[in-house]
């Protein structure tokens, strides 16, 4: 195996990579008051396990985001409800932001 060393802007990810992802089944109680301390002190349901058990915690999140898997029929779906092409992957996503957004809104009334 080669024992080149990474370039610097590699070596944070590198360390990530070895990291391993710990799953832990729990009571829906106990799932529900971590997220739910989560979102009130701003952090992901990681980060607050992170927290609970006095592991460093990143100061800010590095890319603050919500995600869903979306599979090719669901992108079928989005885009005959949002008169595109299931091709139009970049586009549909701008239309389920501007969705998201409106319900949003639509909350803080």
């Amino acid at each position: 195996m080669s024992s080149r060393k990474l370039p610097q802007k590699w070596q944070s990810s590198a360390r990530a990579a070895k990291a391993v992802q710990v799953a832990f089944d729990m009571e829906e109680t106990l799932q529900y008051q971590i997220r739910r301390q989560a979102l009130d002190n701003g952090l992901s349901p990681s980060d607050q396990i992170r927290h609970i058990l006095t592991l460093p915690v990143a100061s800010k999140p590095k890319r603050p985001r919500l995600t869903v898997s979306l599979s090719p029929e669901d992108y079928a779906f989005l885009a005959e409800r949002y008169g595109l092409q299931p091709s139009q992957q970049l586009e549909i996503k701008h239309k389920v932001m501007d969705e998201l957004l409106s319900y949003s809104q639509s909350l803080d009334k």
